[in-house]
């Protein structure tokens, strides 16, 4: 499960319309960065139409275009790769082809250690560079209110190696060679794309644990993501 992330440097909270900059493939956001971000909450994500790519927040947790009630949905923070093309909730955006690039800092886990402590660690790119998980977006038009959310989810995976001494799946990282193909940019066949939902390479990541407050959405300040000053190897 991936139920918490926290912003990269480059991409901060985004409301409404922000200015945004480009340099390069890196996207510039004015406003301040967020430490904790959980489910319900906007996320920075990346589109692309027409080999046009943009950045815009969505709702974490999708809604599809047939849910009455957002709240009756259940969790749709996550999509396992290995039925996304399956469940009702994901399947539409599957075919649709509505892919995306959720852009994070990196993501919280927690390890059980104990009956019940639980110690969470930091995951985040080994070269410190934005973490663009590949995601499903889908637009909603609210039934009562016709107003539209645009809403995201992020795909999971088996673990790797790095990932599996604290949680059995980890999100799906889509690395800059494949933002092409999954944006939809370049010609790709479904088995090509399920080929990319595998585990990203546990030699291009990090990992330290962080302290317990990260635990509580209330908590969102730059010493969460710092490494605790706890002894809680990986292995």
């Amino acid at each position: 499960m991936c139920g918490r992330v926290f912003d990269p440097e480059e991409v901060s909270e985004i409301k409404l319309n922000p200015l945004k900059k480009r340099r390069g493939d890196r996207w510039l956001w004015t406003l301040p960065r967020r430490y904790n971000v959980p489910p319900t909450m906007p996320l920075p994500v990346m589109t692309s139409t027409d080999g046009v790519r943009t950045i815009e927040p969505m709702r974490w947790g999708l809604i599809p275009p047939w849910a009455k009630d957002p709240k009756k949905l259940g969790n749709t923070f996550n999509a396992r790769a290995d039925t996304i093309d399956q469940k009702p909730a994901f399947k539409g955006a599957w075919k649709a082809q509505r892919r995306c690039l959720v852009l994070v800092g990196g993501f919280y886990e927690w390890r059980r250690s104990g009956v019940a402590d639980k110690q969470p660690f930091a995951f985040a790119m080994g070269n410190h560079d934005i973490m663009t998980l590949g995601g499903l977006w889908e637009p909603w038009k609210n039934p009562e209110t016709s107003e539209w959310t645009r809403s995201c989810t992020i795909i999971t995976t088996e673990a790797n190696d790095l990932l599996a001494p604290v949680h059995d799946r980890m999100p799906v990282i889509i690395g800059s060679e494949n933002w092409d193909k999954w944006l939809g940019e370049d010609a790709v066949n479904d088995n090509e794309l399920k080929a990319m939902l595998a585990p990203f390479p546990a030699p291009r990541l990090a990992a330290w644990p962080v302290d317990q407050r990260v635990g509580s959405v209330r908590n969102d300040t730059a010493d969460l993501i710092e490494r605790a000053a706890v002894q809680a190897a990986l292995l």
